[in-house]
């Protein structure tokens, strides 16, 4: 699944730069909408990111391309690969700007772990 994202002046830090919580948090909304269709009537909860390093400043006005894709399915979790690329102000369209793995737990009506059907 692809999405995009602008970065806009508000999601700046006094250096220019995106702010990584903002990254991470577009990241987790990106990877939930994902596990949310691919598996309907399910609830699930972020439980982890991997390694979590940034190496590539990204300014405003960029456009970001998200690129989420299933790595694994278990018992009661599920994992997501998402990578980062610019898709303006890139000359090289195939740089990843940043990449992580996230996990999700399926759980019931009262939080406890579940199976995922």
């Amino acid at each position: 699944m692809h999405h995009y994202k602008i970065v806009l002046p508000a999601d700046l830090n006094d250096y220019g730069s995106l702010f990584g919580g903002t990254l991470l948090k577009w990241i987790d909304e990106i990877a939930y909408i994902r596990v949310s269709l691919d598996f309907p009537g399910q609830h699930f909860v972020t439980i982890g990111l991997d390694h979590v390093e940034f190496k590539h400043p990204i300014r405003e006005g960029q456009i970001l391309n998200f690129d989420c894709h299933k790595t694994r399915v278990g018992n009661t979790s599920v994992t997501y690969n998402v990578k980062v690329y610019g898709a303006r102000y890139n000359t090289d369209s195939d740089a990843i700007l940043f990449e992580n793995n996230i996990t999700f737990v399926c759980v019931n009506d009262d939080g406890s772990k579940a199976s995922i059907k």
